[in-house]
């Protein structure tokens, strides 16, 4: 059996190295599953994140790396279970000279342009806290925002805690700072799944059924701790699981 499954470029959760081969902690996760379930060969697509679901809809691959769960979104494309739960937070230049910590902190200062990728969650959650059209700038992918913030056309780019933090260590990063959200007195916190044409019922029961097994285990920590994934983001994403499934 031969799976497609498609990613973008957003360490740490996928990229293409310099052997030009797809890796990252969406990508492990994936091919765990895939070979567990006896899939034989798997072919990595890169693409845009505006293609992710027309992509699935579309039959041009089987399945994309996780990407965070809406109702808008459920209705275009079939999700796995909970792979991850993670908070939002920004990427800015060190000492965050605008003191920009939330959404809020942005829409307060008509002076803070904020990158966000187009389609993404993070530009609702901004235009929900207050932060204003002109304040937001929109970017195909996380390569060009993050050029943009290095050269100063935006303040902050916003996307996930943990992959901001993961970016802010790099070497190639220096100048850069993370900082995360407080998501807020209800706890909640986005979760992401794997998404499938709702017509491939096969492969979403084979990859839910291999997924419950594996999440949470000895070897599924490991391997997302070496991308920086924490017990906070696998544990949130279980308890979801549980209430749902």
């Amino acid at each position: 059996m031969k799976i497609t499954i498609a990613y973008i470029e957003e360490p740490p959760f996928g990229w293409t190295g310099r052997d030009q081969a797809a890796m990252g902690a969406d990508i492990e996760l994936a091919d765990v599953v895939l070979r567990a379930i006896g899939v034989s060969t798997i072919h990595h697509h890169l693409t845009s994140f505006d293609e992710l679901l027309p992509g699935i809809q579309e039959g041009r691959w089987d399945m994309n790396v996780p990407l965070f769960v809406t109702p808008e979104r459920a209705q275009r494309v079939a999700f796995s279970v909970p792979v991850w739960s993670i908070g939002d937070g920004f990427l800015l230049h060190c000492g965050n000279p605008k003191v920009l910590t939330s959404y809020e902190a942005v829409a307060a200062r008509s002076d803070a342009r904020l990158g966000i990728i187009a389609g993404q969650v993070q530009f609702e959650s901004a235009k929900s806290a207050g932060v204003l059209d002109r304040q937001i700038v929109l970017f195909k992918d996380q390569p060009d925002a993050i050029s943009a913030l290095r050269a100063g056309m935006i303040d902050a780019y916003a996307s996930t805690a943990v992959g901001n933090r993961v970016l802010a260590e790099s070497a190639d990063n220096a100048a850069l700072e993370a900082v995360a959200h407080n998501n807020g007195g209800d706890g909640r916190v986005p979760i992401g799944a794997f998404s499938f044409n709702k017509s491939n019922h096969d492969l979403i029961k084979a990859v839910n059924k291999r997924l419950i097994e594996y999440l949470g285990s000895a070897d599924h920590r490991a391997r997302m701790e070496r991308y920086g994934l924490t017990h906070t983001e696998i544990d949130g994403a279980i308890i979801s699981q549980s209430a749902k499934y």
